[in-house]
């Protein structure tokens, strides 16, 4: 069984098919799904499928391009919701930064200030976190590490920065997607074995982020078998004990 800790199924683009993206999932093996809260003007329709399909759960939060549009206030009622597994996806993401060093501080501050404040409710429901982090590495660390309760959470589409390994020992978990099959990614090829079994997890970022040799059309859910494949071959594992011990880990982290 492998369980897609990471799929943007309330995007637009399986509006027309969702029922059949799923069973195509399950037909490869994939049991269960977890939508990260990403966009609140999506959130909705996370819950709407979480609620129509047994094997979906859903996380609450906001994504650090929408900080802005963070209200912890209008996201509460979705918390209690018995099929909210996380918060997030939050974090730090500095890749598309403004031009003035005015501009940028404000823009940093703004996403600190986001990410901090979820990390607390986190902390104080005691659910683990969804943590995006690109370009950003050092910031993240320095925050988690200070401010993240036991519940740690998982580190989504894992960059391979070798610093936030250190997050382990936080009960942090790596979210391993696609780009583990991409020809360029020699630095997380290089980092994947140091990644304690234990916290290895399985995701796609569906619909983004398709591995290989399906790179360039919608990413889904049953895509999930090419990055076990590819975990497998890095990791002197058979195909099936990845599996095993990706979907132990999902059930420990986030207790589904």
């Amino acid at each position: 069984m492998i369980i897609d800790t990471h799929c943007h199924l309330d995007d637009e683009r399986y509006r027309d098919d969702i029922e059949t993206v799923l069973h195509k999932a399950k037909a490869n093996g994939v049991e269960k799904f977890i939508i990260p809260g990403a966009d609140p003007a999506t959130l909705s329709r996370a819950v709407e499928l979480a609620e129509r399909y047994d094997a979906v759960y859903f996380a609450v939060g906001v994504h650090p391009y929408d900080a802005r549009q963070y209200s912890r206030a209008s996201l509460e009622p979705y918390v209690q919701h018995s099929k909210c597994v996380a918060i997030g996806e939050c974090g730090l993401d500095y890749f598309r930064l403004p031009e003035t060093q005015e501009q940028i501080d404000e823009e940093k501050k703004v996403q600190k200030e986001v990410f901090l404040d979820q990390i607390l409710w986190a902390k104080e429901l005691k659910k683990p976190l969804i943590v995006h982090v690109r370009d950003s590495s050092a910031d993240a660390l320095e925050m988690l590490e200070s401010h993240a309760g036991e519940e740690g959470g998982v580190l989504h589409c894992y960059n391979a920065d070798e610093c936030l390994l250190k997050l382990a020992k936080k009960n942090f978990y790596y979210g391993i997607g696609g780009v583990l099959t991409f020809s360029n990614a020699k630095k997380l090829i290089n980092v994947y074995p140091k990644i304690p079994q234990d916290k290895l997890l399985i995701e796609t970022d569906a619909p983004y982020l398709t591995p290989h040799p399906h790179r360039g059309e919608r990413n889904e859910p049953s895509h999930t078998t090419f990055v076990a494949q590819k975990m497998s071959e890095l990791s002197h594992l058979s195909y099936s004990q990845i599996t095993d011990l990706s979907t132990e880990n999902a059930h420990r982290l986030f207790g589904f």
